[in-house]
């Protein structure tokens, strides 16, 4: 591509035409599929454990069990280099993980926690390697799918998305917990799993220029070689660190977000019809603030506005832990985290899909993303130990001054007046 073809100005497209489209209607199904499985094990797992009477302590353990989205640029290359059937590279790995995820969901109703906690342990591992699977493969095809100047509104719907698929397993779930047993609700849950499956079957396998690497030596090797040589040690380096550090503080704030709400006292039918409400309105309004943005502004003040804004939300946390049980107070802490941390993510998630070459998008944005939930996984493995030890409020101001170091590294990584000439590759 020329310099000239890369530095014209795009051409302008009317928001409603930019957001209402057949690419738009596929990131939003991405996005739910991606979602559900994380928010079972992150939403409905912990408040059930809480509910049979399982410590806070080991409730916070529990999060070790998303080492497979740490770890899943491991096995990105078989992902990126084989197929496993018909429906092409991209779709059938697709099917196989949903498949197996509607499976190992519905499998948790099945088990007492208290008695069985190991086989719980086991079966959140499958989940999350399962979930971490299909984030890989559903991530490359969405970078195939979107043009560079569609990444920014793409994924924020595909996070927007992402997000509205929570209210499955952290709303609807826990409602019907308050009405039946939890062997049903986890069957109703992992029956949502059937829309990404019905997204497989009617989407077309993608005709890449990009073609599948002829080895999985090259599967392995390109994609790291590629990305060290396009940044630099030095930048690549940078890109790294703030990849971890970014959603480091709201990602610990939302860890044991379930369990906060029952210890102060509301319940299941509580959390699941304020959480609704609330976020659906938070994020009809990140969709709209969040396409406009991404429209209008650069992916890089969108991470600088959002980040503020991520950053905000967390005291919301705070100030109900002072407030106690109040439903108002609920719904504005819900709805802030929502709007705030839905928006920090989705400018996130953009920045990642920019920074990848399109030639090597499963292995470059399932190490990108494996380097995001780094201490989603290992931080707050501790979350419960902390809020045992210092309480709910000064977990959440110290969750906040964790989130600090992500916004300063900025300055490096995506400066506010970023330069807009872009060099011929």
């Amino acid at each position: 591509m020329s310099e000239i073809q890369k530095n014209s100005p795009t051409p302008k497209v009317a928001f409603k035409d930019a957001i209402l489209n057949k690419r738009m209607l596929i990131c939003i199904f991405t996005g739910f599929s991606s979602g559900l499985p994380l928010f079972v094990l992150y939403q409905l797992v912990p408040g059930w454990l809480r509910d049979e009477g399982v410590s806070l302590a080991e409730i916070g353990l529990f999060s070790l069990i998303g080492i497979p989205y740490v770890w899943k640029f491991m096995w990105s290359p078989l992902i990126d280099r084989y197929s496993l059937g018909v429906l092409g590279r991209r779709r059938s790995w697709m099917l196989v993980t949903q498949l197996f995820l509607l499976i190992s969901i519905a499998s948790f109703g099945f088990i007492n926690p208290v008695f069985d906690i190991w086989t719980v342990a086991y079966l959140a591992a499958a989940v999350a390697f399962f979930s971490a699977s299909q984030d890989i493969v559903l991530d490359a095809y969405r970078r195939e799918l979107l043009a560079d100047n569609e990444l920014g509104l793409g994924n924020s719907i595909h996070v927007q998305a992402y997000r509205l698929s929570g209210l499955v397993p952290g709303s609807l779930g826990f409602i019907l917990a308050d009405h039946m047993s939890w062997q049903y609700v986890f069957m109703i849950v992992a029956a949502f799993m059937l829309l990404g499956i019905l997204l497989t079957l009617f989407i077309k396998e993608l005709e890449s220029e990009h073609l599948a690497p002829k080895s999985l030596q090259q599967a392995i090797v390109l994609p790291f070689q590629d990305f060290i040589k396009s940044k630099g040690l030095k930048s690549a380096a940078y890109t790294l660190l703030f990849l971890v550090l970014y959603k480091l503080g709201d990602n610990m704030a939302t860890a044991l977000q379930t369990p906060f709400f029952i210890d102060m006292g509301f319940t299941m039918t509580e959390i699941g019809v304020v959480a609704k409400t609330a976020s659906l309105i938070a994020m009809t309004i990140g969709i709209v603030v969040g396409g406009l943005v991404m429209i209008k502004l650069s992916i890089n003040r969108a991470l600088w506005l959002f980040g503020f804004v991520q950053i905000f939300s967390i005291l919301g946390f705070a100030a109900l832990a002072e407030i106690g049980h109040n439903t108002y107070a609920l719904a504005l802490a819900m709805g802030f985290e929502y709007l705030g941390v839905g928006l920090g993510t989705a400018a996130f998630t953009a920045f990642i899909a920019k920074t990848t070459n399109p030639a090597f998008a499963a292995t470059q944005i399932a190490l990108f993303t494996a380097l995001a939930v780094v201490p989603r996984t290992f931080a707050n493995a501790t979350t419960g130990v902390i809020v045992e030890q210092i309480g709910w409020t000064n977990f959440y101001f110290f969750c906040t001054a964790l989130a600090v170091p992500g916004m300063l590294m900025l300055f490096k990584v995506a400066p506010w007046n970023e330069e807009r000439s872009i060099t011929t590759s």
